[in-house]
This record gives C-alpha cells, sequence and structure tokens, in this order.
C-alpha cells in the first residue's frame, strides 16, 4: 500500500519541487510593492480590460524584481565573496567610509553596478560578525559614477571575518533608487552568502578587502552574489572571532 501510494503521488512531489526551485521566492521588502501592484489591477481590470492586462504585467514584473533566488556559498576559507548581482565596474584603491571607524589606510574596493534586470538582494561576503551598521543619506546621481561613492545615499558595514579580516560593505543607491534595506546590526553574528539586505531599484554596492588581497575579478565580469569569489583575503593579522551561533537574516535559506 505504502509503495502504491509513493508511486502516484511522487510526480506531483517532483513536479512541486522543480516549481520550487524554478520559481525563486519573493524578498518580504517586496510585498508591499506586489500586493499594492495587485490591488491596482484589480481596479484597473474594473474599469478597463486592457488596462488590468498592463496592470498584471506590472504586478509580474514586480514580483520578479524582488526575487531571492537560492545561492550555494563556497565554503573555501579566506575568501570573499561577491554581495551582489551585476557587473564589477570598478577596481581600486580606496580609503573605506569613515563612519565605519576602520584603519584610514586604502583598502582594494571592487564596486559591483546593478540594473533593474538583476537580482537586487544583498548577501554577505564572509562569516563573522557586524562590527558597524551606519546609514548616510545623500544624492541620488547615477550608481557607476565615481562620485556616486561619495555623494549617494548610502548604508555602510562592517565585517570582522571568522579570520580576523576586516571588510566594509556599502549599498549605494542609484539614479532611481530611493530606499535600502539592511536587516544587521552591530554584534550580529552572520554566515557567508546569507542575505542581509536589498535596494530599490538601480543601485550599486561595493565590497572593500585588505589591500594585499588577490583580486579575482575585473572591470566588466559580471557576479553572482553569495557564489562568485571576488578576492583571496591575506593571511589575517589579528585573532580571529568565533562566530557562537549564525543569525539567520532576511529570512535566508542559502546555506
Amino acid at each position: 500500500m505504502t509503495i502504491e501510494t509513493d508511486r502516484k503521488t511522487s510526480p506531483l512531489a517532483h513536479l512541486a519541487g522543480l516549481v520550487r526551485t524554478t520559481i525563486p521566492p519573493m524578498h518580504p521588502a517586496g510585498r508591499p510593492f506586489v500586493f499594492g501592484a495587485v490591488a491596482a489591477t484589480l481596479l484597473l481590470r474594473r474599469l478597463w480590460r486592457p488596462a488590468g492586462m498592463i496592470g498584471a504585467i506590472i504586478t509580474a514584473w514586480c514580483a520578479w524584481f524582488f526575487r531571492e533566488p537560492r545561492r550555494t556559498t563556497p565554503t573555501v576559507p579566506n575568501i570573499a565573496v561577491s554581495p551582489a548581482d551585476g557587473t564589477v565596474s570598478h577596481v581600486e584603491q580606496a580609503t573605506p567610509p569613515p563612519e565605519l571607524g576602520l584603519s584610514p589606510a586604502p583598502m582594494t574596493r571592487i564596486s559591483t553596478f546593478l540594473t533593474v534586470f538583476d537580482v537586487h538582494v544583498q548577501r554577505l561576503p564572509i562569516a563573522g560578525r557586524i562590527t558597524g551598521v551606519s546609514y548616510r543619506p545623500g544624492k541620488f546621481v547615477s550608481a557607476d559614477l565615481d562620485k556616486a561613492a561619495e555623494d549617494n545615499e548610502r548604508n555602510s558595514m562592517a565585517i570582522r571575518s571568522t579570520e580576523g579580516h576586516d571588510l566594509a560593505v556599502v549599498q549605494i543607491a542609484g539614479l532611481i533608487a530611493r530606499r535600502i534595506v539592511c536587516s544587521t546590526r552591530e554584534g550580529d553574528t552572520v554566515l557567508a552568502g546569507h542575505t542581509y539586505g536589498l535596494i530599490r531599484f538601480g543601485s550599486r554596492v561595493d565590497l572593500y578587502v585588505p589591500a594585499t588581497s588577490r583580486i579575482r575579478v575585473e572591470p566588466g565580469q559580471r557576479t553572482i552574489g553569495g557564489e562568485t569569489i571576488l578576492a583571496d583575503l591575506p593571511a589575517a593579522q589579528s585573532s580571529p572571532t568565533e562566530p557562537s551561533s549564525p543569525s539567520t537574516l532576511g529570512g535566508d535559506d542559502n546555506a
């Protein structure tokens, strides 16, 4: 009886599994937009059916924009993975944001530019402990410009890795971005590849790594958040921190 039941139900279970793996879940920050688009679509459909069809397309696009696909993060020690999907726009020496209180010595900054077609959730580049989070209001110039790192609205985060490296990740608003979401707080223990934030809509994410790191990417290269290795980190110069219990951020299931 049990074998026969399993044979009957396994195709449906297999199909359900395929759907779950093919259609990525949506980040919670996108739900208000999608629900609002659904309500507007229903209203438009009552007024004029073609407008309702346009609304349905916009609703589907909105749900797609806020997607949070599952990722498999490399477990190799002393690496930093990409915090975002997008295109590497700059690899250069720069000082980290002063509001984080890190050493003013130059670090290597790897900038990833996101278009409206990219996945817009941000992921943690390393495992460790959050040592600082700071939000700073600013302008909304195009995120691919050099001055965006200094002038635009941004949310900066400092992380001490389990091996003792100090890194910084900066979410930078873009020309049409008007909202930066960050779910981490100072003192949180985190895991590499877990979702920690989101920027709506076009934007940029900067990763600061030690200047002596070996950079694995070049400008123009595409990155996958939580999977693409951006840098091999040098030997740690301070005592490593030992995470006690990993935080679950952003409803993440990317372990």
